[in-house]
């Protein structure tokens, strides 16, 4: 792997055509490849897959160390290639307080040593040091906003390079005048993607990973507004416009969502690990995480159940 900065169940066979031949070929519950009359299914060596774990929240309070190792020994069983978080690793440094801050960090970094592979993390709001008015350390600490993560993660935006792929990871995140955070992504940011992107074959798969999507329906299901999508999403398309983006990946919401718009690129909305805040379900979503295949240009996806629930229930009807 060379760096450059920094259940779903029920599976069933269907028939294609292929020459003169009826060809059995196994069906995913979900593949970004387009019906065709002529599928030829190749297994070779750029094959991998990777986890997509989003909204783990990790924090001392609630048993989340023990939901979060669960996870992390689901990841190791299925052994994918690598793994990309989704934002908000921690519960929460937006109320600034140093010393919480900094340990509910240095939790996280010791925990995803566990991993037995890559974790390459994206920074979320809940991820951002001191923003919040209420907090105790100002605007001038050397750890506000950016700094806590980027002392213990590096940048905040990035990419690396997987057996043909591209993955870019992205800061949604902006601070707003009346001292919340909104989706937006900063123009430093956006210079450096034009620079990283034209060094990339405009043949090669792209997936981008982003804490607040991109693309998101909340709204319309839901009404209200607020933080929801980045309202600057539209430049990262235009500048991937004539490249080969296959995939976003979002994090922020805490359920499932999948869509493909207009034959171009998928988005995947990748539930949470924590839930509700680690005491149940968000959104009907059960917590757990997305495991992806790549094979080839193509991929596929499934959501994993990493048993949280059922370990919470258990432990609550013993206290009972």
């Amino acid at each position: 792997m060379e760096e450059n900065n920094g259940n779903i169940s029920g599976r069933r066979k269907f028939l294609i055509k292929s020459g003169l031949a009826a060809v059995a070929v196994p069906f995913t519950q979900v593949s970004c490849q387009p019906s065709k009359d002529k599928v030829v299914e190749v297994e070779n060596e750029d094959s991998f897959e990777f986890a997509f774990l989003t909204d783990i929240h990790i924090k001392p309070e609630m048993n989340a160390p023990k939901g979060f190792q669960m996870a992390i020994n689901k990841v190791n069983a299925l052994n994918p290639d690598f793994v990309i978080t989704g934002g908000d690793l921690v519960y929460d440094t937006m109320r600034g307080n140093y010393e919480q801050s900094e340990s509910l960090f240095s939790l996280y970094k010791e925990m995803s040593k566990g991993f037995n592979m890559p974790v390459y993390n994206c920074i979320g709001n809940h991820d951002l040091f001191a923003i919040y008015e209420e907090s105790p350390e100002s605007e001038d600490h050397p750890d506000y906003k950016y700094g806590m993560w980027e002392r213990h993660f590096g940048k905040t935006y990035y990419s690396f390079d997987h057996k043909g792929w591209h993955f870019i990871t992205l800061n949604s995140l902006e601070v707003t005048d009346n001292k919340r955070y909104k989706g937006f992504y900063h123009q430093e940011q956006l210079e450096w993607l034009k620079k990283d992107i034209a060094k990339v074959d405009k043949a090669t798969p792209i997936v981008i990973t982003t804490h607040i999507p991109m693309i998101c329906t909340y709204i319309q299901l839901n009404g209200g507004s607020g933080s929801r999508s980045v309202a600057n999403a539209s430049e990262v398309f235009k500048i991937l416009e004539n490249h080969n983006l296959k995939l976003v990946l979002q994090g922020h919401i805490h359920w499932k969502e999948y869509g493909f718009v207009n034959d171009r690129f998928h988005f995947l909305t990748g539930g949470s690990i924590a839930g509700n805040g680690w005491k149940g379900r968000r959104h009907n979503t059960k917590e757990g995480f997305v495991k992806i295949k790549v094979k080839g240009n193509d991929f596929s996806w499934e959501y994993i159940d990493h048993g949280w629930e059922a370990e919470r229930l258990k432990m609550a009807n013993k206290s009972v």
